[in-house]
């Protein structure tokens, strides 16, 4: 007799409910609302908007708050938020809350980017864990009166001779957050190798608050066998939808209880294409929008037997009249490349050789006060 596995129920982020416990990672250049509204409408999850620098929006840099725009059907908005110093944090966040309606502030300390971590951000920044404490204890403060919950997305750590997972789930905690996500990879490696779930299973038995999991979900059976694994509340899915934004119609029916695998023909690609084509369209305008629209067709067409000429002509796309036509000659009866489930989509590359931190930042593993410059634009959307 095969017993079923255990399903999560709905995730609970605060005052927040989430009817299927999934969450669209923020990637810069992707994640933006056009996106969102398309991946919302293959099923339910909390679908976040890309980062945004914590003095970018205090400051009201143009290009940080042309970001934060927001699709009219996004009912539940979602920012994710960059910061080295508390006072901006505390700051942006008010300002998400008040003036952009979010409903929920997730934290990024797990961006692996060389100009992020050489300057103390991202995954290099829970090494100085009174900063850290420092950063989300402002965060939660300036959240609290907007009932507003606040997360924190983190790595194993630096490297596996300096992790911080443990002790980051700790002051999550301890500092009001409302959940903690951790990509089971460490800062050196970037998105090279596996993803180590059984850290997501050690921070699990450490925490009360609920921890997601992310790393190496591919497929909606990924999404099933993590949680199983690790005792997880839910996953954050990142480059496993890229070009698959129906990924989350399988995950909505998996943890619903009906395991489903969507094998669309090229046919039903297209028309995903096109969809997430008009969308782009629609809120950027049709020049910039179909511009936006070229990084994604290697990812669609992954695996398909469309030749070199097509790719090239989608790829340089400049109107949605072109991309009819040109969408028209696929060969829409293709059936789906099954050999491309469960590979990895998007960036891999391989580990660093190190990972680019402040001078002497391990020496102190404290960090208060200890003046770390934010740029106000510099990295915003990752």
């Amino acid at each position: 007799m095969t017993i079923a596995p255990v399903l999560p129920g709905p995730l609970r982020l605060g005052p927040l409910e989430v009817e299927t416990p999934v969450v669209l990672a923020p990637m810069a250049g992707i994640t933006n609302a056009a996106y969102r509204r398309l991946c919302r409408e293959q099923g339910a999850g909390l679908y976040v908007c890309e980062m945004i620098t914590s003095r970018g929006l205090v400051e009201r840099d143009a290009t940080t708050l042309k970001m934060l725009t927001f699709d009219p059907l996004e009912d539940v908005r979602s920012v994710q938020l960059y910061g080295t110093d508390p006072t901006y944090v505390g700051k942006a966040t008010e300002i998400l809350c008040a003036e952009y309606g979010v409903a929920h502030v997730d934290l990024n300390f797990g961006c692996p980017v060389p100009k992020v971590t050489r300057k103390g951000g991202g995954a290099a920044l829970p090494w100085k864990r009174g900063l850290l404490a420092e950063i989300l204890e402002a965060a939660v403060r300036a959240a609290t009166p907007y009932g507003v919950p606040v997360t924190m997305k983190t790595r194993k750590g630096i490297d596996e001779d300096h992790l911080t997972y443990r002790d980051a789930g700790r002051i999550a905690q301890e500092s009001g957050c409302a959940a903690i996500a951790l990509h089971g990879r460490t800062a050196l490696q970037g998105y090279s190798g596996e993803a180590d779930w059984d850290a997501i299973a050690d921070l699990v038995s450490r925490v009360e608050i609920p921890v997601l999991g992310n790393g190496d979900i591919w497929e909606a059976a990924d999404a099933l066998r993590m949680v199983e694994r690790t005792g997880a509340a839910g996953v954050v899915v990142g480059r496993g939808c890229l070009g698959r934004p129906w990924l989350f119609r399988d995950l909505a029916a998996a943890f619903a209880g009906t395991q489903v695998a969507t094998l669309p023909r090229l046919g039903e690609v297209a028309q995903m294409m096109r969809r997430h084509a008009e969308l782009l369209c629609e809120h950027m305008g049709e020049e910039r929008g179909c511009k936006e629209f070229r990084k994604h067709v290697t990812w669609y067409l992954k695996g398909f037997g469309a030749g070199g000429e097509m790719r090239r002509s989608l790829g340089l796309v400049s109107t949605l009249a072109d991309l009819d036509r040109l969408l028209a000659d696929l060969d829409h009866d293709e059936p789906f490349p099954v050999h491309e489930l469960g590979s990895p989509r998007g960036r891999q590359g391989g580990p660093r050789k190190g990972v680019a931190l402040p001078e002497g930042w391990l020496g102190d593993t404290d960090g208060r006060g200890c003046g770390l410059r934010e740029d106000a634009a510099e990295t915003s959307g990752g």
